[in-house]
C-alpha cells in the first residue's frame, strides 16, 4: 500500500511538471506564430469585435453598479469623520488602481474564458482542427494566435470604458447627496491619480487579457475528446483564469508599491 501511495504521488508530481512543460512550449510557440506571415488580421478584428463590442453591455452594467455601490458603501465611514468630500479622490482611486482593472478581468474571464474554450475544445471534439490542418491552414495561428491578441487588446480597453462607467454612477450617487458639480466632480477624483496609477492599470489588464486568452485556447485546443471533454475545457478555462487573475494582482500591487 506504501509503494502504491508514494507511486501515485510521482505520478501526480510528474504529470504537474509535464503540464507546466505543455503550457510553455505553447507559449513559446504563440509567440513564434505571432512574429511570422500569414498574419490573420480580418480574424484578429472579428474576434476583437467578439469578445470586445459584445462583452459592452455586461461591462457597462456591471461597472455602473460597481461605481454606485462602492460610493454608497464608502460614505458612512467617510461621514464618521466629516470627510464626505475626499469621497470622489477616493473611489477614483479605488476603481483606477484596483476594481475596474480586476472586475473587467473577471467577467471576461467567466464570459470570454469559457466561450473560447468551449469553442475550440468543440472544433477539437468535432475533428475541425484536423480538418484545417489537412487543408494546409495552420489552425494554431488561425484560432489560437488570434484570440489570444485579442483578448490581449481588448481587456485593457473594456477595463479603461469600465472605469469611465464606474465613475459615471460614482457621480450620480455623489450629486444625490451632496449636490456636487461634475466639474468639481472630475477634479476631486483626479487630483490624486498618478501615471504610475495609469501604467500599472494598463499593464496589468494587458497581462490579464493575455491570461484569460492562453488559459481559454490552451484548455480548448487540448481539450479531451468527446461532449464531457468540451465542458472541462469550458469550466477549466474560467477557475484557471479566476486564480492566475488574483496570483498576477498580487504580484503587479507588490511591485507598484516597491515602485512607488
Amino acid at each position: 500500500m506504501k509503494r502504491s501511495g508514494k507511486y501515485i504521488v510521482s505520478r501526480k508530481i510528474d504529470q504537474i511538471f509535464i503540464n507546466l512543460y505543455d503550457v510553455y512550449k505553447f507559449i513559446l510557440r504563440f509567440f513564434k506564430e505571432v512574429l511570422f506571415p500569414p498574419y490573420e488580421f480580418k480574424e484578429v478584428v472579428r474576434q476583437c469585435y467578439e469578445i470586445g463590442y459584445k462583452s459592452l453591455p455586461l461591462i457597462t452594467l456591471t461597472g455602473f453598479i460597481t461605481g454606485l455601490v462602492f460610493t454608497k458603501q464608502s460614505r458612512p465611514s467617510l461621514a464618521d469623520f466629516g470627510a464626505t468630500s475626499w469621497l470622489p479622490s477616493l473611489v477614483s482611486i479605488a476603481i483606477i488602481r484596483a476594481l475596474a482593472p480586476l472586475v473587467t478581468a473577471l467577467i471576461t474571464a467567466g464570459k470570454v474564458g469559457s466561450q473560447i474554450g468551449a469553442e475550440l475544445g468543440s472544433m477539437n471534439v468535432t475533428e475541425q482542427i484536423d480538418a484545417m490542418e489537412v487543408s494546409g491552414t495552420n489552425p494554431f495561428k488561425f484560432l489560437v494566435v488570434t484570440r489570444m491578441l485579442a483578448t490581449t487588446f481588448m481587456i485593457p480597453l473594456l477595463a479603461v470604458y469600465t472605469c469611465i462607467v464606474s465613475l459615471i454612477g460614482s457621480y450620480i450617487n455623489v450629486n444625490q447627496n451632496e449636490q456636487t458639480s461634475y466639474s468639481s466632480f472630475v477634479v476631486s477624483a483626479l487630483q490624486n491619480i498618478s501615471f504610475l496609477d495609469l501604467f500599472s492599470s494598463i499593464i496589468k489588464t494587458t497581462l490579464f487579457g493575455f491570461t484569460i486568452g492562453a488559459v481559454g485556447c490552451y484548455q480548448g485546443y487540448n481539450s479531451s475528446k468527446g461532449t464531457e471533454g468540451v465542458g472541462k475545457a469550458a469550466n477549466s478555462a474560467v477557475v484557471v483564469s479566476m486564480f492566475l487573475i488574483f496570483i498576477e494582482e498580487i504580484l503587479v500591487v507588490q511591485i507598484v508599491n516597491a515602485i512607488r
